[in-house]
């Protein structure tokens, strides 16, 4: 197991690494300070895991609430069933929440801690790729809007992150996949001898090598703290270039609906849209572009835009993103492999003509 620090001042919390580590029932309850216990989990992964998990609580008074599986769940409706499971159980301020899935089961779970009662605790125990790399590391919570993906949440940070790699063996190949564009996402914005390991280890990844694996979440966990640690509130600007790719690839996930395509899928496809309008600015070399869309083709991630998907839609979502800001689009483009930026300063017409060409294809 490795073990390292989200550096947060009086928020601070660890990140546990390892395999088995739900077994380990000492890493979650030395982190609850009172009795009562109360774990989120979906249709999905509660056959698998939710009795393991409650055994590491049968001296709490604990209880759980099972979910819908799905990116179409992520909404007020559900987070209206949690708060209704927690206030018909009785479950006070000095309840810890444990979220037990992938991304959509942590940004409930970590929205639901931070609004009930006015906060309470929570833990985060991702069991897909993509959680363990990203969604559950940095305390970015909340629900999508039929209007746009995760326009309404907070900024609250878990007690701890248990990554337990062992789950990652009932992971489908579809979820891993997606899990993985995040990983490549960390070596393009930051960390450029990542990316060169990736495109050398890429088949050991999607092979699910354990120590290939290992190595890609810590490595990816480590990128993402640091940042965290810098801009928690996406305030400077630092932490919002981990959005790369993401305002195109939440333009797909809206206009498509929600779970057509995975997150990772989306993102994957974004960020290939985003490397491409920063050739065009001549920012960010052909050569490099290749490379990337090389390295997600090998990933079994998306090289082409949906089907039927115009670029009408993409400018309608895109226009209600996060980081418009004064009736201005800011969009995270590359100035090479490693060198990300955050700017409103791009060409609009080259964004028109990339949105036409990637539809086109």
């Amino acid at each position: 197991m490795k073990t390292f620090n989200v550096q947060l001042d009086e928020r601070s919390y660890p990140i546990y690494i390892g395999t088995s580590l739900l077994s380990q029932t000492e890493l979650m309850t030395k982190h609850i300070s009172h009795e009562h216990v109360f774990v989120i989990s979906n249709e999905k992964v509660a056959p698998l895991y939710l009795d393991k998990v409650l055994n590491s609580f049968k001296n709490f008074k604990c209880g759980y609430h099972i979910l819908p599986d799905g990116e179409n769940h992520k909404n007020i409706d559900s987070m209206q069933a949690i708060y209704t499971s927690l206030i018909e159980k009785h479950y006070d301020r000095n309840t810890t929440l444990v979220a037990l899935g992938g991304g959509v089961i942590g940004d409930l779970t970590g929205f639901a801690a931070a609004t009930y009662q006015r906060g309470i605790n929570f833990i985060q125990v991702p069991t897909t790729l993509l959680a363990q790399v990203d969604s559950s590391v940095g305390g970015k919570t909340g629900v999508n809007h039929p209007l746009g993906k995760n326009m309404i949440g907070s900024f609250y940070q878990p007690r701890c992150v248990i990554a337990d790699l062992s789950t990652l063996k009932t992971l489908d190949g579809r979820e891993l996949s997606a899990g993985v564009a995040e990983i490549i996402k960390y070596g393009l914005i930051r960390d450029p001898d990542f990316f060169s390991w990736l495109e050398k280890n890429i088949k050991k990844l999607i092979d699910r090598d354990p120590e290939a694996l290992a190595y890609a979440v810590h490595r990816s966990c480590e990128n993402k703290a640091q940042i965290v640690a810098e801009d928690e509130l996406e305030k400077s600007g630092t932490r919002a270039l981990l959005n790369f790719g993401h305002t195109f690839g939440h333009a797909i996930e809206t206009s498509l609906g929600y779970g057509v395509w995975l997150h990772g899928e989306a993102v994957a496809y974004g960020m290939l849209m985003a490397m491409r309008l920063s050739v065009k600015q001549g920012w960010l070399t052909e050569h490099d572009y290749l490379r990337v869309r090389k390295l997600l083709d090998q990933a079994n991630l998306p090289i082409k835009a949906p089907n039927n998907m115009l670029a009408e839609k993409f400018i309608q979502h895109m226009s209600v993103d996060k980081k418009v800001r004064e009736g201005k689009l800011y969009l995270v483009l590359l100035k090479s492999i490693g060198e990300a930026i955050l700017t409103a300063e791009f060409n609009s017409a080259l964004l028109n003509e990339t949105l036409d060409e990637c539809c086109k294809s």
